[in-house]
């Protein structure tokens, strides 16, 4: 069954690689993660020809990685389920038999083959203390490899576990915000990289390190090295053990995805007169759409998990960072724009959540401009005024008022910027996403890859968006001109709303012209 299913991955996968777009990301991504598996590699390795011993920076670089996996699909709302576990459910096949066999055609894979290169790395120390050491090198970083794997599903099926109630999806953005934190001590660690390579490490945090599951293999080819064959032996049966566990965690987990419905799909009351929003908004298309758009980002868990969990780690990650007297308190004003950048990362693909019911889009007359600006401003909606809040604290909370005006600046020139090309993302590179309600935290039909591009695109755009909010801010620095300075906040709105307006507009004309090539990309 691991062949069939293995040759199932890879002809989606082949067929998901349609249009330059889309192989273009494929490529790319290669390139990347080779990049990262080379310094991870090249550290381990590096370490251990300049005299450091590259056991000793392992532990660290693999925590890392293992928290990426934890962190990723979160941080992106989606892990990689080109094989859905629905598609299985009428099959005589149960959770344990089809959970191994879904891990390992898991590891068919840009991201696990990636993660096997740069946790190779720990073959060079390895191989200078024997064969058997080397043999028991490799054994570990199969199974460290498994490790990350299965412990980044049983994260993304416990909070898809815990969303399947009214009373738990609440619950699930908030572990799930939590996860994402998990890239704060990550960040840290790769801060310490440097002075550990430099042979000036934390001797203590090494030892701890060594300790955690992630640094296992990395601590029994240290035992190997030094003759110690027993403990060798037991950090591996300790590896595969946890490996084992976690797999049965997750069939167990596959289990309830599969069985229990979710009770949450009930039918709901029709209300009589509309409700607050239809008494407060004039009667009008783009109202309309609007009104829509924001009922369906607070009831759609596909949507909240899309939003909230980025929107929360934009203001938390400055703000742990700014703890302190350290460099990342001068970020602390600026949590705002970080908080912008990941909810735009994490929203541009509306359509794709649309699916198939975009064709209801299509086939009206003329709506397409209010339906562009209807869901810009439900998106601004959720957004700004969080946004709002932490532009106006979080200056004053860090003792520098004086960074006012950059802060106002910028944040109203981002927002409108954001607004907009999220829109243009979703209309420009959208990709399709299951309609399962299972697990939001689950995505399929595109290599994560060429997300990344598109991501990267937008926060170029972003960029641009602000460079006359920027030059004016400079200007004023340096004439010290106060009047000036403060003429950005002003500056920031209309360059905003510009940016916006004018974003949107090449969304409608897109909309209008390219709509079947848009509902056909979207379509799981």
């Amino acid at each position: 069954m691991v062949g069939v299913l293995i040759r199932m991955r890879l002809r989606l996968l082949s067929h998901s690689l349609r249009g330059a777009a889309r192989v273009s990301g494929f490529v790319a991504g290669i390139f990347l993660g080779l990049l990262g598996a080379a310094i991870t590699a090249g550290a381990i390795a590096g370490a251990e020809l300049a005299g450091n011993s590259g056991l000793a920076v392992a532990p660290l670089l693999f925590l890392v990685w293992t928290l990426g996996w934890l962190v990723a699909p979160v941080l992106v709302a989606g892990s990689d389920e080109t094989l859905q576990p629905e598609h299985f459910s009428l099959l005589p096949i149960g959770p344990r038999k089809l959970a191994p066999g879904l891990l390992v055609a898991t590891t068919v894979g840009i991201a696990p083959v990636m993660t096997l290169l740069a946790f190779a790395g720990l073959l060079v120390p390895a191989a200078s203390h024997g064969g058997a050491t080397f043999v028991v090198a490799a054994v570990g970083v199969v199974l460290q490899v498994v490790l990350a794997i299965v412990a980044s599903r049983v994260v993304v099926g416990w909070l898809g576990s815990a969303m399947r109630s009214r009373r738990g999806r609440d619950l699930g953005i908030l572990l799930a915000s939590g996860v994402m934190l998990l890239i704060i001590p990550a960040q840290m660690l790769l801060g310490s990289i440097v002075p550990i390579l430099a042979g000036a490490g934390d001797s203590a945090l090494l030892e701890a390190l060594r300790w955690l599951p992630s640094g296992w293999a990395p601590a029994a080819v240290q035992a190997a090295s030094t003759g110690q064959w027993l403990p060798a032996a037991g950090l591996l049966a300790a590896l595969a053990a946890a490996v084992g566990v976690l797999t049965l965690l997750w069939s167990e987990l596959l289990r309830r995805r599969l069985t229990t419905p979710s009770t949450g799909s009930g039918s709901v009351a029709e209300k009589v007169g509309g409700g607050w929003l239809e008494r407060a908004l004039p009667a009008a298309p783009v109202s309309a759409v609007m009104i829509k758009e924001i009922r369906l980002w607070w009831r759609d868990n596909r949507r909240r998990v899309s939003l909230l969990p980025g929107l929360l780690l934009g203001l938390a990650m400055p703000l742990f960072l700014g703890f302190g007297d350290g460099p990342g308190t001068a970020s602390l004003p600026f949590a705002a724009l970080f908080a912008i950048w990941l909810a735009m990362l994490n929203c541009g693909n509306l359509y794709g959540l649309d699916g198939a019911s975009l064709r209801h889009t299509l086939v009206a007359p003329e709506v397409q401009h209010a339906e562009v600006r209807g869901r810009q401003l439900a998106w601004l909606a959720f957004v700004a005024p969080v946004v709002a809040l932490a532009a106006l604290v979080l200056p004053a909370v860090a003792g520098q008022a004086e960074m006012y005006p950059w802060v106002l600046g910028l944040t109203a020139a981002d927002l409108g910027a954001a607004s907009g090309v999220v829109m243009l993302l979703s209309v420009f590179a959208p990709f399709p996403v299951p309609q399962q309600r299972s697990n939001p935290f689950t995505a399929a039909g595109q290599p994560g890859c060429a997300t990344g591009l598109k991501q990267v695109a937008m926060s170029v755009l972003l960029v641009v968006a602000v460079i006359p909010v920027l030059a004016v801010l400079i200007t004023g620095t340096l004439l010290d001109n106060d009047w000036l300075l403060w003429s950005s906040v002003p500056l920031g709105l209309l360059t905003g709303a510009v940016s916006a307006w004018g974003c949107g507009l090449v969304a409608v004309h897109w909309l209008r012209t390219r709509g079947p090539e848009l509902l056909n990309a979207v379509q799981p």
